[in-house]
């Protein structure tokens, strides 16, 4: 029976060790980097389909009156939380508890000329992707407002928050707002941007008309000259003196008209009995 010494085991392992050439250590490193790549790719597509299930399968928070309700759709994204007080065929009085928004004013003198929006869409934007002193990227929510000014907000608060656009009280500008994150509560990062304000939206009532496609100026009145005329006859509930209409929008730019959520909205109070 044959034996190996020691010194032979040596001799063989020394002999194995064959150094690895510069094309294979590359060819290596490439199938490291590939399989790495992959691995991320895979993680990205899942979270890439993860937000877009958001949208393809929305979520139905919002209980249907007509047709027109019945075929609108809202992504499955945080909004702002509201108990509906009393509701007919014409619209529904909400109370909103109370948010946080980020807001800026709207270049123009339309509430939704595209450039203007899309600039002030832009804006809030990174913000909320990281264009602050934190340089936090925060949660998309909805929906988005859009309303007109009044002489108050002026004020400046102290950090307190779907795109919200609201007109300016004797000017014609409007002013677009993000809400905030619930979780962030007061505790959000300042804008680097000078022309982005956070405030506190307080708890209060509102009357709300929903309806589907493209918001337009001339859209807006004519609903809110309806709406005002509606709470007119309103037996609790009436218009709060200086309210200003607004506007929120839910759906992201790709969504098609007939599925598309949008309301107006006016602050309301109940009547002196």
């Amino acid at each position: 029976m044959s034996t190996t010494s020691p010194e032979s085991l040596k001799r063989s392992s020394i002999k194995k060790a064959v150094p690895i050439s510069a094309l294979e250590t590359r060819v290596s490193l490439v199938l490291a980097l590939a399989i790495q790549t992959s691995s991320l790719s895979q993680r990205l597509l899942m979270e890439l389909a993860t937000e877009t299930a958001k949208y393809v399968f929305p979520n139905r928070r919002f209980e249907s009156r007509s047709l027109e309700e019945a075929l609108m759709s809202v992504p499955d994204l945080e909004s702002v939380k509201f108990t509906v007080v009393s509701r007919n065929n014409q619209y529904e009085i909400r109370e909103v508890e109370s948010y946080f928004i980020a807001e800026t004013t709207m270049p123009g003198n339309y509430g939704f000329d595209f450039a203007g929006s899309s600039r002030s869409f832009n804006v809030l934007a990174e913000y909320l992707f990281g264009k602050n002193t934190r340089e936090k990227q925060m949660e998309m929510t909805t929906p988005v407002f859009t309303r007109k000014s009044t002489k108050s907000d002026g004020e400046k608060m102290d950090m307190t928050t779907p795109v919200i656009t609201t007109r300016a009280g004797n000017q014609d500008n409007w002013k677009m707002s993000f809400v905030m994150p619930s979780k962030y509560g007061a505790d959000l990062p300042l804008p680097k941007d000078s022309s982005v304000s956070i405030k506190e939206m307080p708890k209060r009532f509102i009357a709300v008309v929903a309806f589907s496609g493209f918001v337009s100026d001339e859209e807006v009145e004519r609903r809110e000259i309806a709406l005002r005329d509606l709470l007119n006859n309103d037996r609790e509930f009436r218009v709060k003196e200086g309210a200003s209409v607004e506007v929120a929008q839910y759906n992201p730019p790709f969504t098609l008209p007939f599925n598309r959520r949008n309301e107006i909205a006016l602050e309301v109070e109940r009547r002196q009995p």
